[in-house]
């Protein structure tokens, strides 16, 4: 291991550069995993400025510095499309990163980088998840009656769920025994069964149309953003029941440029510890203690331009707000912000990280900031 540190560093002195590359400091690290955050972009609507179009890889060892950017046939389109979600499987079989846009679904290899397919689904594309054993794919229709249900290894479209809510959000429990899908047009959370695709008791209603949302990883607890209010509310996965309403205390719901509702993102923090809710108005994100009930608003984070999302790291010691800051979530305090290689500000909505083991993708984060207390004990591994 010595002698290839000293190689490594070798190499970096003749040609720093190649150490900017993931598979040279993996060469330096063999026995060390190593995190990276995969961010998509254009991930704030089609806005280039916020670091061009891509996959950009940041290393979350090394201060969130840029690697690299990954080309798509995605990002060589003279104008990209928005990317609408992002989800990473680490299986042995399904090593692979998949990314929306507004018609399409992409599919990346982790370890060649290469685009292994791109598929125009019925209806396009939203925010999609994939179960865990990374066999299937669940992906909105943009806005629209249903979700395409696909073979995540071929792409192939294998059936539908129609639930005439407008097609938005997806989440699939760490179990990978349900599917929750919230459409902009509905009040109710549907959960779907992914043994049979059937469509369970909803969630709700809740006070209106349903935005991001998250889940514990019980999978007893939502906790659901809806239009016009400014913080979250909480819904029993069990009963069914809408229990609390959560309204951030001290500050005004005001104009946002994007979604048109206060507050667009929510996320636990891995231990579930904490909910963190945006405040587009006030370039915020707001934290609430979740171990009593109803939350208690215990924290606020200033934030450089309008979040309209907020996730985190596998070990819960990052949050990440779509506003491209790295927040360290045990000091509430901003400890680095992404930047390209051009030294632009990145912003996105849409971002995942993924764990290397000698250069080998072993783990792999999710867009929404989901509980993984279960994960995190034991049980889920």
């Amino acid at each position: 291991m010595k002698i290839v540190r000293k190689l490594a560093l070798a190499i970096g002195l003749v040609l720093p550069g190649l150490l900017l590359c993931p598979m040279a400091a993996w060469a330096a690290d063999a026995a060390e995993e190593r995190h990276f955050l995969y961010v998509a972009v254009p991930g704030i609507r089609n806005y280039l400025e916020f670091g061009g179009a891509g996959i950009l890889v940041f290393d979350m060892d090394r201060a969130h510095k840029f690697v690299k950017r990954i080309a798509t046939p995605a990002s060589r389109e003279p104008k990209p499309e928005n990317i609408k979600g992002i989800c990473a499987n680490a299986n042995t079989n399904t090593q692979r990163l998949y990314f929306t846009t507004l018609t399409k679904l992409y599919c990346l290899d982790l370890k060649t980088e290469n685009t292994l397919w791109e598929k125009a689904l019925p209806g396009g594309c939203d925010r999609l998840a994939i179960t865990p054993d990374g066999k299937w794919l669940y992906v909105p229709s943009l806005e629209k009656d249903h979700w395409n249900i696909v073979d995540a290894g071929s792409g192939d479209l294998a059936g539908k769920i129609v639930t005439k809510s407008g097609s938005h959000n997806t989440i699939c429990g760490l179990d990978g025994a349900r599917v929750y899908c919230a459409g902009l047009r509905s009040r109710l959370l549907t959960v779907v069964d992914t043994g049979t695709n059937e469509a369970l008791n909803p969630v709700g209603p809740f006070s209106g149309p349903i935005r991001p949302f998250t889940v514990d990883a019980a999978q007893t607890l939502c906790f659901v953003c809806v239009n016009d209010l400014l913080g979250f509310e909480i819904g029993d996965l069990t009963t069914g029941k809408m229990l609390h309403r959560v309204e951030v205390q001290g500050f005004q719901k005001g104009p946002t440029k994007r979604h048109g509702c206060p507050s667009h993102g929510v996320g636990l923090t891995p231990d579930e510890k904490e909910i963190w809710v945006v405040d587009a108005f006030n370039s915020r994100v707001h934290v609430f203690d979740v171990t009593v009930m109803p939350p208690r608003q215990i924290a606020g984070i200033k934030l450089r331009e309008q979040p309209g999302w907020v996730t985190f790291s596998l070990d819960g010691r990052y949050g990440y707000p779509s506003t491209g800051e790295v927040v360290d979530t045990k000091t509430k305090k901003i400890i680095a912000a992404l930047q390209d290689e051009q030294g632009r500000e990145v912003h996105s909505e849409k971002m995942v990280e993924i764990v290397f083991r000698d250069g080998v993708p072993v783990r792999a984060g999710d867009q929404f900031g989901v509980g993984r207390k279960w994960e995190q004990s034991g049980l889920g591994k």
